[in-house]
């Protein structure tokens, strides 16, 4: 009774609908369309965010390549975008170390890697094995920066030193260039500080002499000569090991001779202090003595990094007046020619400074400079390469600072060199100037 109840009452049911249908029919099909556009409508406010994310997602650019396309402006002469791309690159490394952070605090904060411990390789092993695909991300990029054996298997050193690589030393440095272009050399100088403090963080280990290169001519051109003078010194007792062991020799022996006054016993100085010492006086007393031919005969220095330290130093101190100058303007010399007869004989393998026919020469003292000089003119790289350290400027120089110190034969070898060279230019005419009757250079007493 009961089913049949329920058969009736169905049937009832659709006889009700069938006859709305056929008295309303307009009405049946209008509300299937707004049911449909009902539809439409919530599927279009859900997946036009998702769309937009997406796109997002996929023009989201990594920084370094951001700051290539800001040096690329900067190269151009469009400093205002290069500054807010080089900003941008900053900004966004620091958003995605800052990200890395918090899936690594995330994970240590877990309560079964509190009870890990420490151990680096257990929390690793513990993020694999749990899917932490973040924070494994955050470890694998750590690990590609950061060498591991310097977290000493500690978690928290790991933590620690990925907070560190928020830093974007390139970026700073760059935005200071812009700064630098524009003139405004206070905020430069505060850049390029700033990126030198992260300079453990460039990928280019030689990022930091350049830093502070940019420091010194910076300086310069402020007239701050004190604080100029300090930046070259540091990059030359950083990287250039003869340099500072020869005067740590000359302290040591200084220091032994007054404890030996006093009748107390001393230790020897260190080999390499003394064989550092050894060299220097023996390159001094070989120029000073046996002349030019001999010294660029007998040595050779290849320590570019520091070839601009030394002659920027040796200028400075030439124009105060200063004996020392001519220690740093040889080095710098030496350097020079080192690397200008290495890459002669590299494209000349039977290159030597030995003049075939040295009765030509009307100086045979300045021979071997008028033989390196010949090649440079021949090759437009090493004209190039010539231009950049200041050549010949370096060899007046050092002929000057000799003829202070009193060595005034061979000051007149590096005058007599540089008078056969037109190519010298302004350091030629000086020159010729100094081989008529010596004209002492004005000492500028700076502060």
């Amino acid at each position: 009774m009961i089913k049949n109840f329920k058969s009736q009452r169905a049937q009832s049911t659709q006889r009700t609908r069938r006859n709305v249908g056929s008295l309303f029919p307009i009405f049946s099909s209008s509300v299937t369309s707004v049911y449909s556009v009902v539809i439409i409508i919530i599927l279009f406010f859900i997946t036009v965010p998702v769309f937009a994310q997406l796109s997002q997602v996929q023009h989201v650019q990594p920084w370094w390549l951001t700051l290539e396309q800001g040096k690329l402006r900067f190269r151009s002469g469009d400093y205002g975008a290069a500054l807010l791309q080089f900003e941008d690159a900053r900004r966004q490394r620091r958003a995605m170390y800052e990200q890395m952070e918090r899936d690594l605090i995330h994970l240590l904060s877990e309560r079964d890697v509190r009870r890990i411990g420490d151990a680096l390789d257990r929390v690793e092993r513990y993020s694999k094995d749990m899917h932490y695909t973040r924070a494994v991300a955050a470890l694998e990029e750590l690990y590609y920066r950061v060498p591991r054996n310097n977290f000493n298997n500690s978690a928290a050193k790991a933590l620690e030193e990925l907070g560190k690589l928020k830093d974007y030393p390139e970026a700073e440095y760059w935005i200071g260039e812009i700064y630098r272009v524009e003139g405004e050399f206070s905020l430069a100088l505060n850049q390029y500080r700033r990126a030198l403090s992260m300079r453990e963080l460039a990928e280019d280990p030689g990022f930091g002499a350049a830093l502070q290169y940019k420091i010194g001519s910076t300086l310069l051109i402020q007239q701050n000569y004190n604080e100029m003078e300090r930046t070259y010194l540091s990059i030359i007792n950083e990287l250039d090991t003869l340099w500072i062991n020869s005067r740590n020799a000359e302290a040591t022996r200084t220091e032994n001779a007054r404890i030996e006054a006093v009748g107390s016993r001393t230790p020897p100085v260190p080999y390499a202090q003394a064989s550092a010492s050894f060299a220097s006086s023996a390159m001094t007393r070989t120029l000073e003595t046996e002349g030019i031919g001999r010294f660029l005969e007998l040595y050779r220095y290849n320590n570019i990094p520091v070839e601009e330290a030394h002659r920027q130093l040796g200028f400075f101190y030439a124009a105060t007046g200063r004996p020392t100058a001519q220690q740093h303007l040889m080095f710098s010399f030496l350097i020079q020619n080192t690397i200008i007869i290495e890459e002669i004989t590299r494209r000349q393998f039977d290159f030597t400074l030995a003049d075939p026919n040295p009765g030509r020469r009307p100086q045979p003292s300045a021979r071997e400079l008028l033989l390196i000089s010949e090649e440079i003119k021949r090759n437009t790289s090493l004209a190039s390469f010539a231009d950049d350290i200041e050549y010949y400027k370096t060899a007046y120089y050092l002929g000057l600072s000799l003829y202070r110190n009193g060595k005034a034969n061979v000051a007149r070898n590096f005058w007599e060199f540089l008078a056969s060279v037109p190519e010298a230019g302004e350091w030629h005419h000086r020159s010729v100037q100094q081989l008529r009757g010596y004209r002492p250079e004005p000492v500028i007493q700076m502060p």
